[in-house]
C-alpha cells in the first residue's frame, strides 16, 4: 500500500469498543482512497515474492533427492519449512490486501463481525513470527551440529526436523490466537487495507504487543549468538594447520546461507519490533487514564516498518538460490567439493564412522 498525498486520521482505534475497525474505513473519502498507491504495485510485489518462493522450493526439493548427508538433509527440511511459511504468508495476506486495493471496500460493511480482520491479523502475526523462530531453530541446530558433531542430540533425522518445524508452527499459531481469545485485539490499520496488533496502551494490548516484540527480538538474538559461535568454530578449523586442506564445504555453505537469513531478518524485523516496544512503553497510561489516540506519525511509521518486514519473505528464498555451491562454483571454478565434517577429526573406526 502507498500513501499518495493522504494523511492518516489522528484517531483512536479503541474509540468504538464494539468493533475492530475504529474509524478507519469511514474516515477516508473517495479522493483519499484513490490517493493510495496503484493496486498493480502491490500485485506485482506479491507475484515476485510468490514466484521467488516457488522457485526456491523447487530447487530445495531437487537438491534433497540427491543428498546422503544427514546434517544437510535436516537443514534442507528447515529451509523448506521456512520457504513454505514465507510462500503461504504472502499468499494468504495478499489474497485479502490486493482485492482491497482494487475494490476499496468498507471493512465494517463487508465484515461487520470482524472475522476477516481477525483472520488477517492472525496471519500477520503467525507468518511473521514463524520465520524468526525457524531462523533461531536452524541456528541452534547448526550450533550443535558444528560444535558437538558426535553428540547424539546433534543428529537430527528428517522426521525429527519436520516435527520441530511443526512445533514452531503450532507455537506461532497459539501466539496468533491470543487476541482472538481475549489478550489484546486485532484492529484495522492505516490506510485501511490490513489488520494487525493494536499499539494502544490498555493492558491487554500492551501485554500482547510486548510479548510479540520480545519473542521476536529474542529469536534474532539467539540466532546471532548461535551463528557467531558456529562461524568462529569454522574459522578455527579453516586456520588449523593440520586440516587446512580438508575443509568442510557443506558446513560452510549452510552457515553462509544461515548468516544471510539472519542478516535479512535482522534488517527487516528489528526496526518494527523495537518500534512496537517503544510505542507501547511510551504510551503506558497513568492510573485511571483512558486509551489515547495513536498519532498520525506513528501510523505512518508502522506502515513503513511493515513494508520492510514484507521484504523478508521475498529475500529469504534468494539466499538459498544464490548462495549454493553449484552457483558459487560457476562464479569461481576453484571451489571444489572437499570432505565433510568427519574428515576434520582423527581417523575413526569404520563402523563408528558409519554410525555417525
Amino acid at each position: 500500500v502507498g500513501w499518495g498525498d493522504m494523511e492518516p486520521p489522528n484517531m483512536s482505534l479503541a474509540g468504538r469498543p464494539d468493533t475492530c475497525f475504529g474509524a478507519v474505513s469511514r474516515s477516508l473519502n473517495e479522493t483519499q482512497r484513490k490517493a493510495i498507491a496503484s493496486p498493480w504495485f502491490s500485485t506485482t510485489f506479491g507475484l515476485i515474492g510468490l514466484c521467488s518462493n516457488l522457485f526456491a522450493l523447487y530447487v530445495l526439493l531437487s537438491s534433497s533427492r540427491k543428498l546422503s548427508s544427514r546434517s544437510r538433509s535436516s537443514f534442507l527440511v528447515f529451509l523448506c519449512g521456512l520457504v513454505v511459511t514465507d510462500f503461504m504468508g504472502l499468499l494468504v495476506t495478499a489474497s485479502v490486501i490486493i482485492p482491497y486495493h482494487f475494490v476499496k471496500f468498507n471493512w465494517d460493511e463487508v465484515d461487520p463481525g470482524c472475522h476477516l480482520c481477525n483472520f488477517l491479523g492472525f496471519s500477520m502475526v503467525f507468518f511473521g513470527q514463524c520465520p524468526l523462530l525457524l531462523g533461531a531453530t536452524m541456528a541452534g541446530e547448526r550450533f550443535f551440529g558444528i560444535n558437538h558433531p558426535f553428540s547424539r542430540s546433534a543428529s537430527v533425522s528428517k522426521r525429527r526436523a519436520w516435527s520441530i518445524v511443526g512445533t514452531v508452527w503450532g507455537f506461532s499459531c497459539v501466539l496468533g490466537l491470543l487476541p482472538i481469545l481475549g489478550l489484546g485485539r486485532y484492529t484495522l490499520q492505516y490506510p485501511g487495507s490490513w489488520c494487525f496488533l493494536t499499539l494502544l496502551p490498555d493492558t491487554g494490548n500492551a501485554v500482547f504487543c510486548l510479548l510479540f516484540a520480545l519473542l521476536g527480538i529474542l529469536s534474532v538474538l539467539l540466532s546471532f549468538i548461535f551463528n557467531t559461535v558456529s562461524v568462529v568454530t569454522l574459522c578455527r578449523v579453516y586456520h588449523d594447520r593440520e586440516s587446512v586442506q580438508r575443509r568442510r564445504d557443506s558446513e560452510v555453505e549452510m552457515m553462509v546461507q544461515l548468516v544471510g537469513i539472519m542478516v535479512i531478518a535482522t534488517i527487516c524485523w528489528m526496526p518494527l519490533l523495537i518500534f512496537i516496544m517503544q510505542t507501547v512503553l511510551q504510551q503506558l497510561p497513568a492510573a485511571g487514564e483512558g486509551p489515547r489516540a495513536l498519532p498520525g506519525e506513528t501510523q505512518k511509521l508502522l506502515l513503513i516498518y511493515i513494508r520492510m518486514v514484507t521484504w523478508n519473505q521475498i529475500l529469504d528464498p534468494w539466499v538459498y538460490i544464490l548462495f549454493r555451491r553449484a552457483v558459487l562454483q560457476r562464479l569461481h571454478p576453484g571451489l571444489r567439493a572437499r570432505p565433510s565434517l568427519l574428515s576434520l577429526y582423527p581417523v575413526l573406526n569404520p563402523s563408528l564412522r558409519r554410525k555417525l
